[in-house]
């Protein structure tokens, strides 16, 4: 996959967690046809550029995490 269709996959893998859309890893696995290995690897270099990433187990997805400042 070239560096464009990543940053793209990203982009797009992103929006899907802002917006609360389903986004379990097999869901994505399927999303985005690739190894759930890759999605773990996509969810870290999000994570890298700043976005706060969190796993939900009772929700079984991704989500935004919401920390707030004190």
């Amino acid at each position: 996959m070239d560096r464009i269709t990543y940053i793209k996959r990203l982009d797009y893998l992103l929006e899907l967690i802002q917006k609360g859309a389903v986004c379990s890893p097999h869901d994505l696995v399927e999303t985005f046809q690739c190894s759930e290995k890759t999605i773990r690897k996509m969810i870290n270099d999000l994570r890298d550029l700043g976005h706060s990433i969190e796993y939900s187990r009772v929700d079984k997805k991704y989500k935004l995490s919401h920390i707030t400042e004190k």
